[in-house]
């Protein structure tokens, strides 16, 4: 879903090495996804996964700082979230907090699951409307849907998510003929999408509610709703430059086909029915005697998440737990805690643990076909044609037989063939006729 850029401090000629390296072992056969053992794959998937995130450096539009710069830039969020945490903590009930939990009704865990699978639902659409836009419109959506689930909550819940997402969509893309360069492109276009839905989705609530998210970026609601003027002018801007004619970013080996008009439309639709949805799933498990409104709520979910995402923590953890409690805690924090948990566990570990277990299921099936196919050709290679002991003296008699016709036959004709050697008159014709 989400593909960030990570820094790289030698810029453009390791992506050129890279590609190079890559497509210098496909050629010569040294790396084939679809057969290679432990040892290839590794290499397979290392040099694609190296080449993939080098072409995301050079290209990714974030707000993300590079080399030491970015990496002071996310520890100092972490810390800063962490400190945060700590003061929203202090002086918590826990024991009120799993009361609240153990009472929180069946049908509202069944309410947010629903919530939680329309949002990872919609999540897949980010796949398929990228590869529609790069013109694969032959991979089937199952395949988009896969890699999709599989490389986003792996990927977010261990928080490696510029490394990992590439890796897993590559596995699961190869098979279709898509490389590292393809696998760029839709790295590329999802985290498009879901800057377009964030932006948007921020815009509307700020501009409803200015004063969501005052105690966390501690600006006036003037300001805020300015923000959010700003925010909702530059997403009209970009479809109002991609409604024009097609555009492209990028030159040389990489270029991305940027969507058009209205494929931009549905991507903004697109990303915020996953926000909806998962803002939606917080918002089912708030117990009811609190009066938070959902765009209250919208504002401070969407500036959770950014903030999760800066901080490269797994999952956002720290960051985003600790925007939520002060965003919409205040003095009930028990219940925003309680809250936060059920939805930790029903947003994010549940789909990671399931994206886990499908991710292990396809690599064992794929393995045990690998594994068929090669004992299959060993098969074949080591089969001979032998002589049946039952009919060794039949085989004999027939490699005997004169009359016989085959490769133990012996001509019997040798005299007369000799004599039409010699003679290259009508005769020999006549003869060879009869």
């Amino acid at each position: 879903m989400r593909c960030d850029a990570v820094d790289d401090h030698k810029g453009g000629d390791n992506s050129a090495r890279g590609y190079e390296t890559v497509t210098s072992a496909w050629q010569m056969g040294l790396v084939r996804p679809e057969t290679a053992g432990a040892t290839g794959l590794t290499v397979s998937v290392g040099l694609s996964a190296l080449n993939v995130i080098s072409l995301l450096n050079r290209f990714a539009i974030s707000a993300r700082l590079k080399g030491v710069g970015g990496i002071f830039f996310s520890l100092t969020i972490a810390a800063g979230a962490v400190l945060a945490l700590t003061r929203a903590l202090h002086n918590v009930d826990y024991d009120q907090v799993f009361a609240i939990i153990r009472h929180t009704e069946v049908g509202v865990i069944v309410l947010a699951l629903i919530l939680v699978t329309a949002s990872y639902g919609s999540i897949t659409l980010y796949d398929w409307l990228a590869l529609h836009t790069m013109g694969r419109k032959d991979v089937p959506y199952r395949i988009a849907a896969l890699a999709s689930f599989i490389s986003y909550p792996i990927a977010h819940g261990i928080g490696a998510v510029a490394l990992i997402s590439p890796i897993l969509r590559y596995r699961i893309y190869s098979r279709s003929g898509i490389g590292a360069m393809g696998v760029a492109n839709i790295c590329f276009l999802t985290g498009l999408t879901f800057w377009l839905g964030n932006m948007t989705a921020l815009g509307f609530s700020l501009l409803y509610e200015p004063l969501a998210i005052g105690v966390v970026d501690h600006l006036t609601p003037g300001i805020n709703r300015l923000l959010a003027l700003t925010l909702l002018s530059g997403v009209a801007a970009f479809v109002i430059w991609s409604w024009r004619h097609p555009r492209r970013l990028g030159k040389n080996r990489w270029v991305v086909r940027l969507p058009s008009g209205p494929l931009v439309l549905l991507q903004i639709l697109i990303g915020l029915l996953d926000l909806t949805a998962a803002a939606l799933t917080m918002y089912v498990l708030i117990p009811s005697g609190l009066d938070i409104g959902l765009f209250r709520l919208m504002a401070v979910f969407i500036a959770a998440t950014l903030l999760g995402f800066a901080s490269h923590a797994p999952a956002g953890l720290g960051a985003f737990d600790a925007t939520i409690l002060i965003g919409l805690g205040g003095a009930d924090k028990e219940q925003i805690l309680a809250t936060l948990l059920m939805f930790r566990f029903l947003y994010h570990f549940v789909p990671m643990l399931g994206a886990l277990v499908l991710f292990g299921a396809v690599e064992g099936w794929r393995s045990l076909r690998a594994s068929a196919a090669a004992t299959a050709r060993a098969d074949m290679s080591d089969r001979r044609i032998e002589f049946q002991p039952d009919h060794a003296g039949d085989d004999q008699g027939e490699t005997d037989d004169p009359q016989r016709i085959g490769r133990h036959a012996v001509e019997q004709h040798a005299d007369e063939n000799a004599a039409d050697g010699a003679d290259s008159g009508p005769d020999r014709i006549r003869r060879a006729e009869r």
